[in-house]
């Protein structure tokens, strides 16, 4: 089924795959896009708040995690209408929205300006955009047309280099870019939908977790994947999924599994690992979950990311579940575009 390419079109219809397969070329535009925008440079920052939902916040994870140990300015991301109160004049907020409507991100950015932080707007329009102008405050165009999770490549590496060219982040990163470039091509090229099954790694482990509930376990970087791949598979697949983190979920999460046989042969519980970032303990930790699992689950798997610096590996493992989770979709005979849910919910919302 997955390597019939006339019956993927017919499912496929908003052609999601293709969107998906635009993820290395966001990466390499992205410095030209913030290049050409307004920022200019900003000082006496004492901390930064990421402010966004779904994929504008996942960006914001990644980012955080990403640079946890790399920088001494805290990095804070918001996924409510209001910000902390302690975010102040001194605080950068970075007001992430695809469309540029996001409720909760235009609540915070008029929090933001009322505190007089200093604001950097990223969308591909809408009020976002217009309120940016009016107050004459820095903003970053997205390209239009497509959905905002199939975008991510943009929000995340415009953040990237809109907190270097404002002068925030003196790391140079670029080294890493070009990896992650190199490993996001590579993918692409043994996962696209041209790629038969047996060649198609992302083909094959979506066959795995089809009729299965998928558990995510991610450590260190691999947490915000572990939650990307979860919200990409209730996006694209519509299906029910559930992230954890270790080593969090051991103090909780196994007790659950070892005692529940009758739920537990519906999952299939999915590990990130990484020989370069297990720290003897964690290895330790991932091992027994992984002995646990191939007794209780129905199917165990452990990801493994390429790539030698630590964006090439998020990337490379971040990218692998916007495949995989759209051939789950092809799979179910669903469109992966549609979010009906959310959009009735927006409209509810919209009679408010």
């Amino acid at each position: 089924m997955l390597d019939d390419l006339k019956l993927i079109k017919q499912i496929d219809k908003s052609d999601m795959l293709s969107a998906v397969a635009g993820f290395p070329e966001q990466i390499k535009e992205s410095n030209n896009i913030v290049d050409s925008s307004s920022i200019g440079s900003i000082f006496k920052i004492d901390n930064i708040v990421i402010s966004g939902m779904g994929a504008s916040s996942i960006s914001g994870d990644i980012i955080q995690s990403y640079f946890r140990d790399k920088i001494d300015i805290p990095i804070f991301v918001n996924r409510q209408y209001d910000l902390p109160k302690w975010a102040n004049k001194n605080t950068l907020v970075i007001s992430q929205s695809y469309s540029g409507n996001t409720e909760e991100t235009l609540s915070t950015f008029k929090h933001a300006y009322q505190k007089r932080s200093k604001i950097i707007g990223i969308s591909s329009g809408g009020k976002l955009q217009e309120l940016c102008e009016k107050r004459e405050i820095p903003h970053i165009k997205m390209p239009i047309g497509l959905q905002p999770r199939a975008a991510t490549g943009y929000s995340l590496f415009l953040t990237l280099y809109a907190m270097k060219k404002s002068g925030i982040i003196k790391i140079d990163f670029d080294s890493e870019v070009k990896e992650a470039i190199s490993v996001t091509n590579d993918l692409l090229n043994n996962n696209k939908k041209e790629i038969i099954e047996k060649n198609n790694f992302s083909k094959q482990i979506a066959k795995i977790i089809f009729n299965t509930i998928p558990q995510l376990y991610g450590f260190s970087i691999f947490t915000p994947v572990a939650k990307r791949w979860c919200t990409q598979f209730n996006e694209n697949s519509k299906i029910i999924c559930r992230y954890d983190e270790v080593s969090e979920c051991n103090h909780n999460d196994i007790v659950g599994w070892s005692m529940n046989s009758e739920a537990t042969k519906n999952f299939t519980c999915i590990l990130f690992r990484d020989d370069d970032y297990e720290s003897i303990y964690i290895k330790k930790r991932l091992d027994f979950m992984k002995n646990l699992f191939e007794d209780v689950a129905g199917n165990v798997l452990e990801i493994r990311p390429q790539g030698k610096k630590r964006l090439a590996k998020i990337m490379y493992s971040m990218y692998l579940g916007d495949f995989i989770s759209c051939y789950l979709a092809i799979l179910r005979k669903i469109d992966p575009t549609p979010v009906d849910a959310i959009t009735e919910l927006k409209n509810e919302l919209a009679k408010l």
